[in-house]
């Protein structure tokens, strides 16, 4: 047992606090990111544009005091102009970043955020915790995890039409001053000329149709050979751009609406998130209890042309036998890993194979609870359900192999997971698809799907090709 998690039951006298401040709700975010995106590592847990399905509550922060990013076995923290490296565990890491924040007042459990870390877990910080070898090329130069302690959050709740700065006890108050003057001030901040995003060319991808297919059919021999039940395959694309990635972002968020978006750049990188899909969730239950949700997505369906082909495609979609077990068979991984822990008894299954509609796929969406034990943390749960089942397959460290033998490149921040861990144990990810990667001038995503063995090579490719073409159209036109 790792975790430095202060016990729930901590006395009052040695809890920390947080200021409110009231402010006006709007429902355009994106103009109020405006007001805060030109400060360093500015970040955007965006519900996504119209509201949809789970997404009503975005949070918008900036100003780490300190960064933490892991490559390979070095895990570097800077904090102002101190710089340490450490080789520990780095969800261990995290959680020594956390602790100076807990532990939070309980008036403060109805917040989202009262503080905490914000960032991303990409899917090769797994090689962490599962044995695997190292075979696919990097495609792109990030870090396996990149996290900040931010002290300060906007939180805008779409469901109530309320909107609030919160300030943990720790925020430096020079900080505090300035972002109530950008967020209060009227005015917002436009932008230039010079921020118009342009392709320079179309996407390409890295694997050619028949090289997929044929990566296709061996997944189906492993399965047959006793290897795997399912493996997640997956094909990746790039383009060169130029211009500023935030536009690029606003012309997606227009077209595709997702409720675990993300808008977060730094430096020469930026990543432009739109997942529909929930990693992991922890929230308040009764008394001390905190409630874990994970809602694996399994199962696609492409949009249809008219209502009538849309309702046909979703109606095939929710009685496909096939697009059932591959979802079950998640479900089952899922709720063994939320099990290592939950309390004993409490993991439910509440919701099976919910059609659940995006603007460019259907999809069949799962939903898994439990109890948190009292002595676990949410950065405990995170960890050992890393990376999440619904994008390597089952049993995970197989699968893990044969992605890793099949994908020519490293997935980086793709596959993992990007979101925030409170002060006040509250938790929310997201898997990390249709997710962008923009770094050193080029654009890099990713997209494929479970791989089961009545699985149609073909039918697989196009797939695949169905989950991302939105987003691929949209940037090139």
């Amino acid at each position: 047992m790792w975790s430095l998690l202060e016990d729930r039951r901590s006395n009052f006298d040695e809890m920390k606090t947080v200021t409110r401040h009231k402010t006006s709700y709007i429902s355009d975010v994106s103009s109020l990111f405006e007001k805060v995106r030109d400060m360093p590592d500015a970040i955007w847990l965006d519900s996504g544009k119209p509201r949809s399905l789970q997404g009503n509550l975005d949070i918008i922060s900036s100003a780490p005091d300190t960064i933490i990013e892991t490559r390979g076995s070095v895990t570097s923290i800077q904090s102002g102009n101190d710089c340490q490296s450490s080789s520990k565990d780095p969800f261990l890491l995290v959680q020594q970043l956390l602790a100076p924040l807990l532990p939070i007042h309980e008036r403060y459990r109805d917040l989202p955020f009262t503080g905490g870390v914000m960032g991303f877990f990409g899917y090769d910080l797994g090689r962490r915790l599962i044995d695997i070898p190292t075979l696919a090329a990097s495609a792109v130069d990030l870090p396996d995890m990149r996290v900040g302690r931010y002290l300060w959050a906007l939180i805008v709740d779409h469901e109530s039409k309320e909107a609030e700065i919160v300030f943990h006890e720790s925020c430096d108050i020079t900080l505090k001053g300035e972002i109530q003057r950008r967020l209060i001030s009227p005015a917002n901040q436009k932008s230039d000329e010079h921020d118009r995003f342009n392709l320079k060319s179309k996407f390409t991808a890295t694997l050619k149709k028949d090289e997929y297919i044929n990566a296709v059919e061996m997944i189906k021999n492993y399965i047959v050979d006793g290897d795997c039940y399912q493996t997640n395959f997956t094909q990746h694309f790039t383009a060169p751009y130029s211009g500023e990635e935030w536009q690029a972002y606003l012309t997606l968020r227009n077209a595709t609406a997702s409720p675990y978006s993300v808008f977060w750049k730094w430096g020469r990188n930026a990543i432009l998130s739109f997942s529909p899909e929930r990693f992991l969730k922890v929230s308040p239950g009764g008394g001390t209890k905190l409630v874990v949700e994970t809602k694996p997505i399994k199962g696609t369906a492409p949009r249809g042309q008219s209502p009538t082909e849309d309702g046909a495609n979703a109606s095939a979609l929710y009685n496909s036998e096939k697009d059932r077990a591959e979802n079950l068979m998640i479900v089952d991984l899922l709720r063994n890993d939320i099990s290592q822990n939950c309390a004993t008894g409490t993991v439910k299954v509440p919701e099976l194979f919910k059609l659940e509609s995006f603007p460019n796929v259907h999809h069949l969406v799962s939903t898994i609870t439990g109890e948190l034990e009292l002595d676990r943390s949410p950065i405990d749960l995170l960890r050992d359900c890393f990376p999440g089942g619904s994008i390597t397959g089952a049993p995970k460290k197989r699968a893990m192999e044969i992605i890793e033998e099949l994908e020519p490149v490293k997935r980086s921040v793709y596959c993992g997971s990007i979101g925030y861990i409170s002060s006040n144990n509250r938790m929310d990810t997201n898997i990390a698809i249709r997710t962008v990667i923009a770094s050193d001038s080029v654009l890099h995503c990713w997209a494929g799907g479970g791989i089961v063995n009545d699985s149609d090579a073909n039918n697989e490719y196009l797939e695949s090709l169905s989950k991302i073409v939105l987003i691929l159209n949209t940037l090139e036109n």
